[in-house]
């Protein structure tokens, strides 16, 4: 880890002070918004990024954080050298990640890192007995079992801000027992396709989502419907409901954000427009609701809301997610590491789309299966499984 000069730090006490792991993504750039609408609760204490030097420069220079970490140390002296005229840390390398969101003034650490990367740093944040506000799902769907053992050991909170399992966390009632979770899904831009289809599908198919804007890998995501299989995975370790009491619905409208079915039959449902900004807000002020500009739900405008069960055939990635969930242990592990692999391999033009959810298919049945819920056996069936999905590319 660098760094450059020690800096006096000025803050307002009162205010909640935000370590953003991930300022640069979807996530990260609109929580950026809600922080500037409320910036006499919010600060923008840490940002990070992983690669995009220029935009964290921009951040940092209109935010003024304490300090900036840009976890790709080959950026490090141009981050440095763009901001030597403020007083504002800077930080490189992957350590510095686990080591920021300790500091003693941070209150929220907003989890929004893609992929498995951002396990470490969320373990870090927990043992540090930060509020953790969860937009990183890979974190549950690697380790769920050991991050909530060590939320409940550490008494920290995790709040979900992906907008399904914020609707859902929206909708729970304490005391009430839950019989169903009933998971919204668009479909993504697939949706209608038969298996002939989406033989020949291409990235920029995949990429245009006919709801949401979000990063490429999670869009690709969307697209195979493996994002909805980590949903489930998560929904799990949210709320400790059984897979078979996760249901996943498409509603390609995406006005039901989702729903909770209670054990007297009564179901409870989150609506609104698509806006991020929402769950992202509602995680930083929970359990009070501040205001949001932006536009409202007008149900006048709702003329069909529909809803569909999705089709394991044609989007056999949920399939696996599902079974992964079921035998527990290290296989959603398996399962994340392979997709990682083969998402980048779709966007690089090096596969099809159908190879994506085989390859992951057989990195599920190459990979030992283990039920070790300890870091270091989360990182080895990570590096293992990795290593085999890029051998069968």
């Amino acid at each position: 880890m660098r760094r450059k000069g020690q800096a006096v730090s000025n803050r307002n006490i009162d205010m909640k002070r935000i370590c953003i792991l991930g300022s640069t993504g979807s996530i990260g750039t609109q929580a950026l918004q809600v922080i500037e609408e409320h910036s006499d609760l919010y600060e923008a204490y840490v940002l990070t990024a992983y690669n995009n030097a220029d935009l964290i420069i921009q951040q940092a220079r209109k935010f003024n954080p304490e300090a900036v970490v840009i976890a790709n140390e080959a950026n490090y002296e141009k981050v440095k050298d763009a901001l030597s005229d403020l007083p504002i840390k800077v930080y490189a390398g992957a350590k510095a990640l686990c080591d920021v969101v300790q500091d003693q003034n941070v209150d929220i650490v907003l989890a929004s890192m893609v992929g498995f990367a951002g396990l470490e740093p969320t373990i870090a944040a927990i043992k540090a007995k930060k509020v953790i506000a969860l937009a990183n799902k890979e974190t549950l769907v690697v380790a769920g079992d050991l991050i909530t053992r060590l939320a409940n050991e550490y008494k920290v909170p995790i709040l979900p801000v992906d907008s399904e399992h914020s609707a859902i966390f929206q909708c729970l009632e304490p005391g009430n027992k839950i019989d169903k979770i009933l998971l919204t899904c668009s479909g993504g831009p697939f949706r209608k396709f038969n298996k002939e289809q989406l033989k020949s599908v291409t990235k920029s198919d995949a990429l245009a989502h006919p709801t949401w804007n979000m990063g490429a890998k999670i869009t690709i995501d969307s697209a195979t419907l493996m994002n909805k299989g980590f949903e489930v995975i998560e929904a799990k370790w949210l709320f400790g409901v059984n897979p078979d009491r996760i249901q996943v619905v498409v509603h390609p409208q995406s006005v039901i954000h989702s729903a909770v079915q209670f054990e007297d039959g009564a179901v409870k449902a989150q609506l609104g427009v698509p806006d991020m900004r929402l769950p992202i807000q509602y995680a930083f002020s929970y359990p009070q609701r501040l205001t949001l500009s932006g536009d409202r739900l007008d149900l006048f405008k709702m003329h069909d809301l529909t809803f569909e069960e999705p089709d394991l055939e044609r989007f056999p990635c949920l399939r696996l997610a599902y079974e992964a969930l079921r035998q527990g242990g290290n296989m959603p592990c398996i399962v994340n590491a392979a997709n990682e692999i083969v998402n980048r391999a779709f966007i690089d033009d090096r596969i099809p789309y159908t190879r994506i959810s085989e390859i992951i298919a057989q990195t599920m049945e190459k990979i030992p299966f283990s039920t070790d819920n300890s870091l270091e056996s989360y990182l080895a069936t990570d590096k293992e499984a990795r290593a085999y999905a890029k051998s069968i590319l």
